[in-house]
C-alpha cells in the first residue's frame, strides 16, 4: 500500500509541477472575452502580451518592458508567487524522488526514506498553497476589475477573461496539494 501510494503521489507531483511550470510561462493568464466582433485574440500573461490574428494566424508579442520597471502588482505579486512555487515544487520533487522505496538510495534505512517523503510532502504543501494564492489573487484581481467596469457601464472595447494559463496554475497548484495531503498524511 505505502509504494503505490507513494508512486501515485509522486505521478501527481511530477504532472503538477509540470502544470506550474507550464503557467509561469505561458502568456495567456488574461483573455479578451468578446469575441463577437473580434478579429484578433489577445491574451495577456505574467511575461507578455500577445495579440493573434484570427484571419491569417500570425501571432505578435510584446515583452513587458523590464523585471525591475513599474508594473502593476497584481503581476509582480503573481510572478513572485508562482516561481517560489516553482521552485518548492521541484525541490519536493527531487526530495521525494529520492525518497521513493522503488529507488535504491539508502535502501538500507527506511526510516530516513519516510522521512524524506515526508519532507517532500510538507515542502509541496507550502508550494501549493503559494502557487493558489498567485493564481487566485490574478483571478480575484480579473475579476474586480472586470465588475468595477460593468457597475460604472464603461466599455473600454475589450473585456478580459480568466486564461487558461490561470487555470494551469490553479489545476497544478490543486495537484500538489493532493498529493502533499498524500504524502504528509497518508504515509503513517
Amino acid at each position: 500500500m505505502g509504494t503505490a501510494l507513494q508512486v501515485t503521489a509522486f505521478g501527481l507531483t511530477l504532472l503538477s509541477t509540470l502544470f506550474l511550470l507550464l503557467a509561469t510561462c505561458t502568456d495567456c493568464w488574461m483573455v479578451n472575452a468578446d469575441d463577437s466582433l473580434e478579429v484578433s485574440h489577445k491574451c495577456r500573461g505574467l511575461w507578455r502580451e500577445c495579440v493573434t490574428n484570427m484571419q491569417d494566424g500570425v501571432r505578435t508579442c510584446d515583452q513587458y518592458d523590464s523585471i525591475l520597471a513599474d508594473h502593476p502588482v497584481k503581476i509582480v505579486v503573481t510572478r513572485t508567487l508562482m516561481i517560489t512555487a516553482d521552485l518548492l515544487a521541484g525541490l519536493a520533487l527531487a526530495t521525494l524522488v529520492l525518497g521513493l522505496d522503488c529507488i535504491t538510495f539508502l535502501k538500507e534505512d527506511p526510516y530516513v526514506k519516510l522521512k524524506m517523503c515526508y519532507g517532500a510532502g510538507v515542502i509541496l504543501g507550502a508550494g501549493s498553497i503559494l502557487g493558489l494564492i498567485g493564481s487566485m489573487w490574478y483571478a480575484v484581481d480579473i475579476y474586480v476589475e472586470r465588475a468595477m467596469l460593468v457597475s460604472h457601464n464603461i466599455f473600454l472595447g475589450v473585456h478580459y477573461d480568466f486564461g487558461w494559463s490561470c487555470w494551469l496554475g490553479m489545476a497544478g497548484s490543486t495537484g500538489c496539494f493532493v498529493a502533499s495531503v498524500l504524502l504528509t498524511f497518508c504515509l503513517y
